[in-house]
């Protein structure tokens, strides 16, 4: 693919929650995730990708190259399948060259492949691995968080035979998970040599920002509750190696916990947040900045 990406870059990414559960447990009944030695809440990096994934499969329309591997209720033997069958692959005679093949294959038109990377090393239909050429750290709260399990009640039962032992009462009691308030930080890194290796564009990384800003608009349930993109803070080197360390980077930008009372809206972090200005980063030669929200 043209316009392959020639830069490093690393980002800081704020979101928050209102009143909603960002990020369910399935082993702690779906409770919101939370640190249990600092009570500070938890999204995971496969969470926040799987809202990338949604966002492009619904503005690109599930079309090459910007397909989606990893989608609800796929099934990837058969997603790998259309690499052999459009390369004329043999699945059963199957040798490195040809696997090599399908892998480029794959990523010149899945998004996801290219962008997050893939373990499509299976038994039929044998695509490699691909590492992708963005990565995420899972993103903390500010704050520590304190979930509530709320009852709720709803005036309907399922069966005859509910209501028959409800005597007609007729309802159906149940739990929500909520967090009141939080605001969230996650850290990105996007590697211009691995970006080399799986076809990482410009375009995918317009795209890539532009679902980042985007996705919760496009993510609402009655279980997330509000959920918004805050900042996005990117930072760009001039070169493919890169021109600092990315904590340095990331240590420029400082979001101070509240104080004084537990935080409800974004209005109680604005004055605590200090992050650079667009343009070259003091102090970091060859570095720029971006504020793209």
């Amino acid at each position: 693919m043209s316009n392959v990406l020639q830069n490093r870059y690393e980002f800081v990414y704020l979101f928050d929650v209102e009143n909603g559960n960002p990020n369910g447990d399935p082993d702690a009944g779906n409770m919101p995730r939370i640190d249990p030695e600092t009570s500070y809440g938890i999204v995971t990096d496969v969470c926040l990708k799987r809202k990338v994934r949604n966002y492009v499969q619904m503005v690109r329309e599930d079309q090459p190259p910007y397909c989606i591997y990893v989608k609800e209720k796929a099934i990837l033997t058969n997603q790998q399948k259309r690499a052999y069958e459009a390369l004329k692959i043999d699945k059963g005679k199957t040798a490195a060259d040809e696997i090599e093949k399908a892998r480029l294959w794959m990523c010149r038109n899945f998004f996801d492949i290219r962008t997050f990377g893939a373990v499509m090393s299976l038994k039929e239909y044998n695509c490699g691995q691909v590492r992708g050429a963005v990565q995420m750290n899972f993103a903390r709260s500010i704050d520590v968080i304190c979930p509530r399990e709320l009852t709720i009640t709803r005036m309907a039962v399922a069966t005859e035979k509910e209501a028959e032992s409800q005597s007609g009462d007729n309802r159906t009691m149940g739990r929500k998970n909520i967090v009141p308030y939080a605001l969230y930080r996650a850290e990105g890194y996007i590697s211009a040599c691995l970006a080399e290796q799986t076809g990482f564009t410009e375009d995918d990384l317009t795209l890539l920002w532009e679902a980042l800003i985007n996705m919760f608009d496009h993510d609402h349930s009655a279980a997330r509750g509000k959920m918004c993109a805050r900042r996005l803070i990117v930072f760009k080197h001039e070169s493919k190696i890169g021109n600092a360390p990315a904590y340095k980077l990331f240590d420029t930008v400082q979001v101070k916990p509240c104080e004084g009372k537990p935080p409800r809206s974004y209005e109680d972090y604005k004055g605590n947040i200090t992050a650079p200005s667009d343009g070259p980063l003091s102090g970091f030669p060859g570095v720029t900045v971006q504020n793209l929200l």
